[in-house]
């Protein structure tokens, strides 16, 4: 599992003890110090605020990595038949960046073959391409294939939606990536650190999730978490997506005033032997859709709308306005 951000992160655990003290840790489970000591109040402050901080500078990191989210260009649909690709206006599928040519694809029975154009820098998976390639979509086990062009900075994947192919570009140049802004928050706030309790669900149970293109997935839903603020209960139900911890779509009462619309995403850690888990709402965090018209987000279930105002974690991304 990576560590890096816009991948999962799991959460250490945390003890309370006197003072509500944090075992705090970085990814490989290292803590910055013992929960059994008792170091005063301005050292666990410190502590607990550079954790967070952390945090938020990887999360930015990995949005404006040379594969981050910023850096979407492109989702086409791919319907059955041959289709040229490239950034020329002639191609059935036009580019925002690239080379004018960059090839053919060709839906057929549920595979996409690629066929490089000539005289290009195309390559599969870091391997130079000369003729006709069949592309692993995002469902394969393997992962997609990683089709490269533009000396690598710019990448294209098929992935595939309610039944449907399409092509995700991506390029390092992207003015959303070149130009990306500041991720705001709220203050860090440890009284956000809220221990719930696991409550299961019978095995192989899946909860239907939207996504933002109308289409439903049914997941994995090992359980829901239930947690108390200010003396009222709520719940989350929780999706495994394989990352080797919780994953949470939720809404709250700040979507659209000071957080992301639609919703927002929290990880969390498998819960522990008393079936206790630790929601850290310090690091709610947006959605892809957020940063990008080309993402292809899941949307909060019904029973993840929370009636409370979650004022932590990451605020509603505002893009730095255009030079005139």
């Amino acid at each position: 599992m990576s560590c890096a951000p816009g991948h999962r992160i799991s959460i250490p655990a945390l003890a309370l003890a006197a003072g509500l003290l944090f075992a705090v840790g970085a990814c490989d489970g290292n803590r910055l110090f013992n929960a059994k000591q008792e170091p005063d109040v301005a050292a666990q402050q410190i502590d607990f605020e550079a954790y967070q901080q952390s945090w938020r500078e990887q999360r930015r990191a990995a949005l404006v990595a040379p594969d981050g989210w910023t850096t979407l260009v492109g989702l086409h649909w791919i319907t059955p038949g041959a289709h040229y690709v490239g950034r020329n206006p002639g191609n059935g599928i036009q580019l925002s960046m690239g080379p004018a040519h960059l090839g053919m694809l060709d839906l057929r029975e549920g595979k996409v073959r690629f066929v490089p154009e000539s005289g290009g820098d195309q390559s599969v998976d870091g391997v130079p391409v000369k003729g006709s390639v069949v592309l692993r979509s995002d469902d394969d086990p393997a992962g997609p294939s990683v089709l490269g062009f533009d000396g690598g900075r710019g990448q294209a994947t098929v992935i595939l939606r309610d039944n449907r192919h399409a092509l995700r570009v991506r390029h390092a140049d992207a003015p959303t990536r070149k130009g990306f802004g500041t991720l705001e928050y709220w203050p860090a706030d440890r009284d956000w650190v809220i221990s719930g309790r696991f409550i299961p669900h019978p095995p192989g149970q899946t909860i239907e999730i939207a996504n933002i293109i109308g289409s439903f997935d049914a997941m994995p839903n090992p359980g829901l978490v239930e947690f108390q603020r200010d003396g009222v209960s709520y719940r989350l139900e929780t999706i495994d997506d394989g990352s080797g911890g919780l994953f949470l779509v939720f809404a709250d009462r700040t979507n659209g005033h000071g957080s992301y619309g639609a919703g927002r995403f929290l990880d969390a850690p498998m819960p522990d032997a008393d079936d206790g888990v630790l929601l850290d709402f310090n690091r709610a965090y947006s959605p892809p859709c957020a940063f990008s018209d080309f993402a292809t987000c899941p949307l909060p279930p019904p029973q993840n709308r929370l009636d409370l105002a979650v004022t932590a974690g990451e605020k509603l991304y505002v893009p730095p306005a255009s030079p005139r």
